[in-house]
């Protein structure tokens, strides 16, 4: 029998689209990850988790016995792809109460997290070759998943004379076609909102050129004296991203929602089916009870209000003194440029390094958010407790301290 032909180095084959960057803030969870097991065989200061936008407080009581329940009561099997009419239901109640907002349960996608949410979204709404303007600084997945799928990012460099957000004046100016737009408000790692006038003011400008709107609001209900809108009320085409991990403060549960126009329903319910089936159904049963926890989840935001004023105050003191005041989300954005004078390639990073080995401090450089400017910026997460926040501060003011010495 004639052996199979096999073409040298097929077996070893890595794909093109497995190239695509990192998603740096895991590499610094990874680092923070191996700090503090060193630092517990060596008596060394315990980690400070500021890296990774993740609220350290567990899903909501009545989320947590939600599930439980579920595990004694159901099957916990499939579910329907698009989610379970419960909480298909319950989701388009909260845009009524919350927005005001009348809409069909029947445009509600249940998600696997809002990653997958924009997975789904990018797949139904762009083919290969289209280009998606987005604010630069911004989430980097975003970037990252359009190019994995052959979609260009087309990057809108906001400065904080736009808030950092993309205005259609920026939009004009940018060079060629534009097939959509992703707007995140409040924005990571900025925590700028957009106004609901400027707000509706793109959607206008998307509905007028056929660019389809993404609007990303999984940090609404995290906002600081400002309101949120939604652009599910602003335009019939637009996509909305919503999640359970940060308001909910659910984010190993993997549950989030899309608000999806009617023509892309079935379209998203077909990819869902086929990509993976359904969310997971502990977490919807979670998810459903997650609602009725306002009260703790709104004693969550107001932790993360003292929170955000304690490092407004601190970190000047620690040399920080170049900050952006966040509307919404739970993040500062520092321009360290003072720290990192070496040039414009990788400072950040180095200075993330160093930060981390020498104060147990994990932060995010601003090159995950950023290629052309991050180099100068950190993100620090004041997601997690006050006392930790109190303690990063008063090692950062002693590291800067020793530094003038």
């Amino acid at each position: 029998m004639t052996p199979p032909v096999r073409h040298p180095g097929a077996a070893g084959k890595i794909a093109k689209r497995a190239a695509v960057d990192p998603f740096i803030v895991m590499d610094v969870m990874r680092a923070a990850g191996d700090y503090a097991r060193r630092a517990a065989a060596e008596n060394l200061p315990g980690v400070l988790h500021l890296e990774v936008g993740q609220p350290s407080t567990p899903a909501p009581r009545l989320a947590r016995a939600a599930a439980a329940a579920a595990l004694e009561a159901e099957a916990l099997g499939y579910t329907e792809s698009l989610g379970v009419d419960p909480l298909r239901a319950r989701i388009a109640r909260h845009y009524r109460d919350r927005y005001g907002l009348a809409l069909s349960p029947e445009r509600i996608a249940v998600t696997t997290g809002s990653s997958g949410g924009f997975l789904l979204a990018f797949l139904a709404a762009f083919d290969p070759g289209d280009r998606v303007a987005l604010a630069s600084p911004g989430y980097p997945c975003y970037r990252h998943i359009l190019s994995v799928l052959g979609i260009e990012p087309v990057l809108v460099e906001a400065g904080p004379e736009t808030k950092f957000q993309p205005t259609p004046e920026l939009l004009e100016a940018k060079a060629g076609r534009i097939d959509g737009l992703i707007v995140a408000s409040p924005s990571n790692p900025v925590g700028a909102m957009v106004s609901p006038e400027a707000l509706a003011n793109l959607a206008q400008w998307c509905d007028r050129r056929g660019v389809r709107l993404i609007s990303d609001e999984i940090y609404h209900g995290i906002t600081y004296g400002m309101t949120a809108a939604t652009a599910a009320a602003l335009s019939d085409h637009a996509i909305v991203v919503n999640s359970f991990s940060k308001y909910f403060s659910m984010t190993g549960w993997r549950i989030g929602w899309l608000v999806l126009p009617p023509e892309l329903v079935r379209p998203i319910e077909r990819l869902a089916q086929n990509l993976y089936i359904s969310a997971p159904a502990i977490s919807q049963a979670a998810g459903l009870a997650a609602f009725d926890a306002t009260e703790e989840l709104d004693g969550n935001v107001r932790r993360y209000a003292a929170n955000r004023d304690l490092l407004l105050e601190e970190l000047p003191k620690a040399g920080f003194d170049r900050l952006t005041v966040p509307d919404g989300a739970f993040y500062i954005y520092a321009d360290v440029g003072a720290f990192t004078p070496g040039g414009p390639n990788g400072d950040s990073l180095d200075f993330s390094r160093r930060m981390l080995a020498e104060t147990g401090i994990a932060a995010t450089p601003g090159l995950d958010f950023d290629p052309a400017r991050g180099a100068h910026f950190m993100r620090f997460s004041f997601a997690g407790s006050t006392a930790d926040m109190a303690e990063a501060a008063r090692r950062l003011k002693a590291w800067h301290n020793k530094a003038r010495r």
